[in-house]
């Protein structure tokens, strides 16, 4: 699928080789894309209706492994299991899944049951002893709401699609729109879904080069308020409207999950403030008013390897005074994820004949076009 920057929609900041969460070392992302049966099977109840998934971000791969890890919300109308924990360790055990509101129980359920398959997790540790089958950790899970397209209360993710999304997990090229979590998800009243993006920044202090990368699941914005690059595309675009036959959330209201990742040595409380600064890219966007809306953000350093310990271990830590190019590369690369998943998403029919339109590419060239010496003044090319 085409992506932002292929429609010539410019953006700041240097993306990385795969222009994703993926260009950080170590990061797999895997989906299982659950889209079966006609509007009709679902009026009728003929066989199942799905428009749905599940996202699986691992921070370091399939194998046992801890990252310092951190969060903020934005607006709290949403799910993310296991934060308490993280809060108070600073760790995050395990892949981060996305899927939709209903479906965070028996993701979280087969996601516990993956790692103690494959032995994903870290046993207890008693007088300088491994104790092989006991230990604990909390599957990360967060959600937005797919109901207007899917059968939500259906409830068609099963174990299989949970596992099916851990096990396809992989590096490189990922892809966008409607897959894994945000299969059935609405963006600005346009399709949405998934999308993602990276920057790569320099700090000449530390001689040092480092890639931030983010993912988004994105369900939320009202049209009007769309903005890309300071251009009032929601305004702009014409004769492209959804057609929702059933009930509606007020306008703008959903929620977005953004999976922050970096290789920066960065610690917790670090990580909590680069999650802040995604609360800037969705609002370069104009997104970010709605009190329905849950907006929430998680982030994870895949430095300091050995970090995690049963005793005392030894880290590196960039300074708070260096960090600030991470915060403008988080807000960066959260814009640009966001429109990356519009610009891939197609058109979908859903639950009760639910129509959500893709956002038009021909129009997009157009109001480019239109916008063309404006956009070469703030970009000055």
């Amino acid at each position: 699928m085409p992506r932002a920057r292929d429609l010539g929609i410019p953006f700041e900041g240097i993306p990385g080789k795969f222009n994703a969460i993926t260009d950080v070392k170590g990061v797999e992302v895997g989906y299982s894309t659950v889209c079966i049966g006609t509007p009709e099977d679902f009026e009728n109840k003929k066989s199942e209706f799905a428009r749905t998934g599940v996202t699986a971000i691992f921070p370091r791969g399939k194998k046992k492994s801890a990252v310092f890890a951190g969060r903020h919300d934005l607006n709290g109308n949403g799910e993310l299991t296991g934060t308490h924990w993280i809060d108070d360790s600073g760790f995050l055990h395990g892949p981060i899944m996305i899927t939709n509101t209903n479906s965070v129980g028996i993701v979280r359920d087969s996601t516990a049951k993956w790692m103690i398959q494959n032995n994903c997790y870290y046993p207890s540790y008693r007088e300088g002893k491994e104790i092989n089958g006991f230990g604990f950790f909390y599957p990360t899970v967060g959600e937005t709401y797919d109901g207007i397209l899917n059968d939500i209360n259906g409830f068609r993710i099963k174990e299989n699609h949970v596992f099916e999304a851990l096990n396809s997990a992989k590096s490189g090229e990922i892809a966008e729109g409607n897959v894994g979590g945000g299969t059935g998800m609405r963006c600005y009243s346009f399709k949405g879904g998934t999308g993602t993006s990276s920057r790569v920044i320099e700090i000449d202090e530390v001689k040092a080069t480092y890639t931030v990368g983010v993912l988004v699941q994105a369900n939320y914005g009202r049209r009007e308020e769309l903005q890309v690059a300071g251009i009032p595309f929601g305004k702009e675009i014409k004769n492209c409207d959804e057609c929702i036959h059933s009930y509606s959330p007020k306008p703008g209201e959903g929620s977005i999950i953004v999976i922050v990742a970096t290789d920066a040595p960065v610690l917790p409380w670090q990580i909590n403030k680069l999650c802040r600064r995604v609360s800037l890219g969705i609002g370069n966007l104009g997104g970010g008013y709605q009190n329905g809306s849950g907006d929430i953000f998680i982030g994870f350093s895949t430095a300091n390897e050995n970090a995690f310990s049963y005793t005392t271990s030894k880290i590196t830590l960039l300074s708070d005074e260096q960090i600030e190019p991470l915060f403008k590369a988080v807000s960066q690369a959260t814009e640009e994820a966001i429109v990356n998943a519009l610009v891939a998403a197609e058109s979908m029919v859903g639950r009760n004949g639910n129509f959500v339109p893709a956002i038009p590419h021909d129009q997009i060239k157009s109001i480019l076009q239109h916008y063309n010496n404006y956009i070469k003044m703030r970009y000055q090319t």
